[in-house]
């Protein structure tokens, strides 16, 4: 069985669904008791939990046969930064406690695309030293101290540890009122019948199934070579796409190249390749959002 943590929230939801749709168990936890979306009813063993209670998380493998861990759970900073650092370094500390207590065969954690903040290479991969620079948020700040604290924290445990440095993902579940990615509130706005404009821009991109899939797969392989992946489509969306897409006026072409990830080595270990463009991706998300608020 497959724990999940965080996993009612979007990357974890279609992580959970893509492991169902692999055949393995999965067990998902949230903080608050919640209803599993309508792709995972009856499909996944729902535990509420707060990561930050030890006692609590060692509990679940009294209860569950745990055999790997992928660790999503986060919170989102408010005032105080220091809040944020110790309620998600907690959460983390807890997992990789776990992960030893349990001889669970591999721990993943989401890291993110803003490690590789500062580099000038496009694309952006995984053989890139990572540079001291300063960071735009508290979240790539934390999700930047992950890596090497569960690398360290997992070394002589025989558990195998698994960086997922996580690009811009979107699709059923995001909030769509979020600061950090404007096209769900432009779909929410087309939805009201306005006519929302999008500027120029290009970026990383990558729909929420497919990320799902994607860790799915690391999860499932019998064997990884590596200890860092990055998860994403590979290739960069355009404002344009998305304008055209959704039937509004074509912003200015984007220019010069766009940081964005390389998934070589994602896609030659586990053969993964997108199933979605920036057209499929819009289509499936208006016939979601059509059903549901998020």
């Amino acid at each position: 069985m497959i724990l999940v943590t965080g996993g009612l929230g979007m990357i974890g939801a279609h992580t959970a669904r893509a492991l169902v749709d692999l055949g393995h168990e999965v067990i998902v936890t949230t903080r608050r008791p919640a209803e599993p979306p309508s792709f995972l009813t009856g499909k996944v063993t729902v535990e509420t939990l707060d990561v930050t209670d030890r006692a609590a998380f060692l509990a679940l493998g009294q209860r569950h046969d745990i055999t790997d861990i992928v660790h999503l759970a986060g919170s989102i900073p408010g005032e105080n930064p220091v809040d944020f650092f110790r309620h998600d370094l907690t959460g983390l500390l807890n997992a990789l406690d776990a992960a030893r207590a349990w001889g669970v065969r591999r721990f993943a954690v989401a890291s993110s695309l803003g490690v590789y903040i500062g580099r000038s290479e496009i694309p952006w991969h995984e053989e890139l030293a990572l540079p001291t620079v300063d960071l735009p948020h508290l979240i790539v700040a934390f999700k930047k101290a992950v890596e090497p604290l569960t690398t360290h924290s997992l070394q002589g445990s025989g558990v195998e540890p698994v960086l997922l440095r996580i690009g811009t993902i979107w699709g059923p579940l995001y909030d769509p009122e979020s600061p950090f990615f404007p096209i769900p509130s432009v779909v929410s706005a087309v939805r009201r019948g306005e006519r929302p404009t999008l500027d120029e821009g290009a970026f990383d991109c990558c729909y929420a199934p497919d990320a799902g899939r994607a860790i799915a797969l690391l999860m499932a392989a019998k064997t990884l070579r590596h200890n860092v992946y990055n998860v994403s489509s590979g290739k960069p969306a355009d404002n344009r796409e998305f304008a055209e897409a959704l039937g509004l006026d074509l912003p200015a072409a984007s220019s010069g190249e766009v940081p964005h990830l390389d998934i070589t080595r994602l896609t030659e270990e586990t053969g993964f390749t997108p199933e979605f463009d920036v057209a499929k991706a819009v289509a499936h998300y208006l016939d979601w959002r059509a059903a549901n608020a998020r």
